[in-house]
């Protein structure tokens, strides 16, 4: 039974989620013949600030890229 943890910066829209899940599951499927009624997607959103990059908080980052 495969479980796929995917941590994301808050922000995707609902249609953009349900194909992260779609697009995985048709992966599992695919790729290592795992049966789509057995996989499980959890997707974890994780807030700008709670997310470290190049040593900044990620919205400190994305401010000093605009």
């Amino acid at each position: 039974m495969p479980c796929v943890n995917l941590q994301i910066i808050r922000g995707a829209s609902r249609e953009q989620k349900a194909r992260i899940v779609a697009e995985f599951t048709a992966t599992l499927a695919s790729v290592p013949g795992k049966k789509p009624e057995h996989t499980h997607i959890v997707i974890q959103e994780i807030a700008a600030e709670g997310w470290g990059h190049a040593g900044l908080l990620t919205d400190d980052w994305k401010q000093h890229q605009a």
